[in-house]
């Protein structure tokens, strides 16, 4: 016969902050990607241009991208087709690995990510960083920096 576990409920401060984290990653992820509109980019597409920017040789291999924006290989595949279509970035074989394949940052990539970057940083601050004062940013990353580690551990790394 199997023991059943008791439910952990959540108590009325867990709930409310609970939820709170909910609508603000929803309302913020949303109007982040509002922003990004007008240079014809959405999040994910900034998330890969910002992981290329910011990588040795402006590169990284096809599993590593997918890996670092939690997409699957399919779905990453899919998006930078689209951004190759629009001369974001260029798929490249690897010659170690004949499978392998790297996502590279292209020069119009580049440029795109130094014209939307001072964009985006605003509206970061504006929605986010601004509205909250400095000891409550260092309390806010000191309370989620053991939640992101758990989740990082729990998906093998990161």
């Amino acid at each position: 016969m199997e023991t059943e576990t008791a439910t952990r409920w959540l108590s009325d401060d867990e709930q409310r902050a609970w939820r709170t984290h909910l609508d603000v990653n929803r309302l913020l992820m949303h109007q982040l990607e509002k922003d990004l509109q007008p240079f014809g980019l959405t999040i994910n597409d900034y998330e890969i241009l910002v992981n290329l920017s910011e990588s040795e040789e402006q590169r990284m291999r096809m599993s590593d991208l997918a890996a670092s924006t939690l997409q699957s290989k399919s779905r990453l595949s899919h998006q930078i087709t689209r951004m190759e279509n629009a001369g974001l970035v260029r798929r490249e074989h690897c010659e170690s690995d004949r499978r392998g394949l790297f996502a590279v940052l292209t020069d119009e990539g580049s440029e795109t990510m130094q014209k939307v970057a001072p964009h985006h940083v605003a509206s970061v601050r504006q929605h986010f960083i601004d509205l909250l004062p400095p000891t409550d940013l260092e309390a806010l990353h000191a309370s989620l920096a053991p939640v992101a580690d758990h989740l990082r551990s729990q998906r093998g790394g990161g």
